[in-house]
């Protein structure tokens, strides 16, 4: 097995930096969802149409913000679990290991490691 790069000078650190980045800002934007949210709460209490709500609302609505939020963390998660399978295939983990780890197939991690290598190439 070779010596392990130092942190920060690999993909796979990078692309795990760029999901805590990407969940700090999710973090973030739900908050202001959830507020939003809240505040619609509030105003359908105290007895507002939804018609009136809903054509009111600013943007992006409560669900908008939502659907941003999860597609973008699909994407970072994506990134950094394909780069972390190819991080553990390099240090020689098998792949049934990696299906193991990841609790998924090993056709699946296959599916990872070909798309690593197709975007390696690109």
């Amino acid at each position: 097995m070779s010596a392990p790069p130092s942190a920060g000078d690999d993909a796979a650190t990078r692309a795990l930096a760029a999901l805590v980045d990407r969940i700090d800002r999710s973090v973030e934007e739900l908050q202001r969802a959830r507020t939003r949210a809240v505040t619609l709460l509030e105003e359908r209490a105290a007895g507002r149409p939804w018609l009136e709500l809903v054509t009111t609302e600013s943007r992006p609505l409560v669900v908008e913000s939502i659907s941003t939020v999860l597609s973008a963390l699909a994407t970072a998660g994506h990134a950094w679990r394909r780069e972390e399978a190819a991080a553990l295939q390099r240090e020689d983990v098998s792949i049934n290991r990696i299906a193991a780890l990841f609790g998924v197939t090993r056709q699946r991690i296959s599916a990872l490691l070909r798309e690593y290598d197709t975007a390696a190439d690109g």
